[in-house]
């Protein structure tokens, strides 16, 4: 009998080994298999400091839960854990404040106004990944979809914004910051391209009266929504507020010759410390110029 007891012991410690080894494999009793995917890059608009990041699932193409937050640093440099999300995800970036490119005055990103960006497909960890006004412009844009933010429209509009603005890629290239002295040494004309972009819609800002140039990004979210550039969000006028009015109009324009003009000021005025000239600008200055604003 005493052998018969000793099997059956060793029996149950075995089994109790056994359990407690899948207990903790399928991560009970905080294992270590489970998955903690970061999403880390840069907010500009001017690069953003002390900004909120929070990041969002996407359900069936439309905004989800909160899945994780996080600060930008002075730089606009952000960090955000998002667990064992593996979909789709957006990204919401609200407050802060920024070095406005047109006037060099430092201004705060106003409660009405905020940038977003789409993540087509999440993996363990993504770098690089800007927040910028025209990642917002493709966010909305693939919101605005057949079907929401799938996985293939904000890839299509991510791609499409891109183009329009002759950027290779929205999501993980660094724009060029243009009051950085010799910044466009060693920057490449995607660098250069976006980094003037974001900085003519300040110049743009300015040149209409606005108070705050992140109502600017604002007003081009509403335009780029239906894939259109043409002062319309649908068929609505879009109203561009902190005009000397309160309020504004937005053009018809703005999105295309106005923005284009913009362009060419800014980087010809004192503003412009990065060395990028008009020259380095033409070809997407010319492409503004012609276009119908069809995000394409």
């Amino acid at each position: 009998m005493k052998k018969y007891r000793i099997a059956a012991e060793s029996l149950s410690l075995i089994l109790v080994t056994f359990f407690l080894t899948l207990f903790v494999g399928c991560g009970g009793g905080g294992g270590n298999t489970s998955t903690n995917s970061t999403i880390s890059g840069t907010a500009v608009k001017g690069p953003v400091a002390n900004a909120t990041v929070t990041a969002f699932s996407i359900n069936d193409g439309a905004m989800g839960s909160q899945i994780g937050s996080g600060q930008t640093d002075a730089q606009g440099n952000f960090s955000v854990s998002v667990g064992d999300h593996s979909g789709p995800v957006m990204l919401q970036l609200k407050g802060g404040s920024y070095v406005d490119e047109a006037t060099g005055t430092t201004m705060t990103m106003q409660q009405s106004d905020m940038m977003t960006s789409a993540i087509p497909l999440m993996a363990a960890t993504v770098k690089d990944v800007q927040i910028t006004p025209l990642t917002s412009m493709a966010q909305v844009m693939a919101q605005g979809m057949s079907g929401g933010m799938t996985s293939a429209n904000i890839t299509v509009a991510n791609t499409t914004v891109g183009i329009y603005f002759l950027v290779n890629d929205i999501l993980h290239t660094r724009p060029m910051d243009p009051l950085a002295p010799g910044a466009g040494t060693g920057a490449d004309q995607n660098m250069k391209n976006y980094g003037m972009s974001i900085a003519a819609m300040s110049q743009y800002a300015k040149n209409v009266g606005m108070q705050f140039s992140s109502g600017m990004v604002t007003a081009m979210m509403n335009d780029a929504t239906d894939g259109h550039m043409n002062g319309k969000m649908d068929s609505s006028p879009i109203t561009m507020g902190g005009g000397m009015m309160g309020g504004t109009m937005m053009s018809a324009n703005a999105g295309t010759t106005e923005m284009a003009n913009a362009m060419t000021q800014f980087v010809q005025s004192s503003m412009n410390k990065s060395g990028v000239t008009l020259q380095d600008m033409l070809p997407l200055i010319n492409k503004l110029m012609v276009s119908d604003g069809t995000i394409q």
